[in-house]
């Protein structure tokens, strides 16, 4: 076959057969297609789209150039949860032992932070001691240890879409709902799991800003996991506001911390529960405890502990504190009815909680607390916000990204926490 053949067959509206599939993504992946050919091709199903077919087919291709785990013998079923991606998304720490604590193994890879959405490899990285890299063999043990496991994925995993996902960064591609879903589910399935739960987030936080986008992406996800073999299904959750009150990586895993012990805020705790039945139901435990009681009793706490001594992290230390603290005043009295998550976010992310690019570093202790949710009361002069940094320089620009994303007694405006369910 010839890439430009490929390129023009899709550029013009055709359907790629899987054959053509196949031969570039591997192609692609040996570096026998050109970077500026691949980058075409990408570009034309940004504008042409994908079928159903295609899409599957996509997947399968990136998921057939890497290994796949197995973790069948565990003598549970495994399960596991992905997010798009958000602003204070601290889901998955509460939830993996909640999950393991009712019955279920969860092996979780997760990735990093990039821009304004947090990521949690930084966020358990700032428990002294904890690592992220585990082999597959290390995987298994912890798995048949703990229950649960939250680790990167190594290079043998879908090195396909490590590679394509780097151009698609750099050549305005990302926006593709085909390739979003197969870049996500290749990873998914190459991880070996029994069955999936998706949380597609929603709004100003999130990479899908309207609903109606949001459950496409859903709907297309679902579909390539059933079609593999993976009983999966998908919630929207809202992504308008910040989840919690902690933004940034320390501050999020401390928040965590609280849910696990029976408090923290009513939207993480609620999310982690639903989330936890969407999970235990899909890997077939019909009958599990439910994970509101995991979270009362402390057992899901103790299975936080074991998970994090298990890779190296002492659950007892102290997380890292910012060398810098400064208040954000509120400028009014009344109602808070509108609070941005993308304007969060990207206050911690200039505070240093995130990073510009995939190799940038950072700060552990740095990132923003909330000191009000949409719909509470805020007084004139009392701090609306907690600005945490190890650079004062970075206040300024952290405060800018705020000035605009929070309104006082203006009209409601926020989705309900779960928006939809699908699969």
């Amino acid at each position: 076959m010839e890439a430009i053949d490929v390129i023009a067959a899709k550029r013009d509206g055709g359907e790629l057969t899987r054959e053509q599939i196949d031969w570039v993504v591997d192609a692609y992946t040996r570096g026998a297609v050109a970077e500026e050919q691949m980058a075409a091709l990408c570009m034309a199903v940004v504008w042409r789209g994908m079928t159903r077919a295609e899409t599957g087919a996509w997947t399968r291709a990136m998921l057939d150039s890497g290994e796949r785990l197995d973790f069948s013998g565990l003598g549970r079923p495994t399960t596991d949860k992905h997010s798009t991606g958000g602003v204070g998304d601290k889901i998955t720490l509460a939830l993996t032992p909640t999950v393991a604590a009712c019955g279920a193994a969860v092996p979780q890879l997760s990735g990093r932070g990039l821009g304004h959405t947090g990521g949690t490899l930084d966020k358990l990285e700032s428990i002294p001691g904890w690592h992220a890299g585990l082999t597959p063999e290390g995987m298994r043990r912890r798995l048949g240890e703990t229950g649960a496991v939250v680790c990167a994925a190594g290079p043998g995993l879908a090195p396909a879409d490590r590679k394509l996902y780097a151009l698609r960064d750099v050549t305005a591609t990302v926006e593709s709902i085909p390739l979003i879903a197969a870049s996500i589910m290749s990873k998914k399935l190459a991880e070996g799991t029994g069955s999936l739960v998706l949380d597609v987030k929603v709004g100003s936080g999130a990479f899908m800003k309207d609903v109606a986008s949001a459950r496409e992406l859903a709907e297309t996800m679902v579909a390539i996991g059933t079609d593999h073999g993976v009983r999966t299904r998908a919630l929207l959750t809202a992504m308008d506001a910040p989840l919690g009150r902690r933004v940034g990586n320390a501050l999020e895993v401390a928040e965590a911390v609280e849910v696990l012990a029976g408090g923290g805020p009513g939207d993480v705790v609620e999310l982690t529960v639903e989330l936890a039945r969407e999970m235990l139901q899909a890997a077939g435990l019909h009958d599990a405890r439910d994970p509101a009681e995991a979270l009362r009793d402390g057992s899901a706490m103790d299975s936080w502990r074991r998970m994090i001594a298990a890779q190296g992290g002492d659950p007892d230390a102290p997380t890292p504190v910012a060398a810098e603290q400064r208040d954000v005043l509120a400028p009014a009295t009344g109602t808070l009815t509108r609070l941005d998550a993308y304007g969060v976010g990207v206050a911690a992310w200039r505070l240093g909680a995130g990073r510009a690019r995939k190799e940038d570093p950072v700060s552990a202790g740095a990132g923003v607390e909330l000191h009000a949710a949409p719909g509470e009361e805020v007084r004139a002069g009392r701090p609306l916000f907690t600005l945490h940094t190890d650079g004062p320089d970075r206040f300024g620009r952290a405060a800018e990204a705020l000035a605009d994303a929070f309104t006082i007694d203006g009209p409601p405006d926020r989705f309900p926490l779960i928006l939809d369910r699908v699969g």
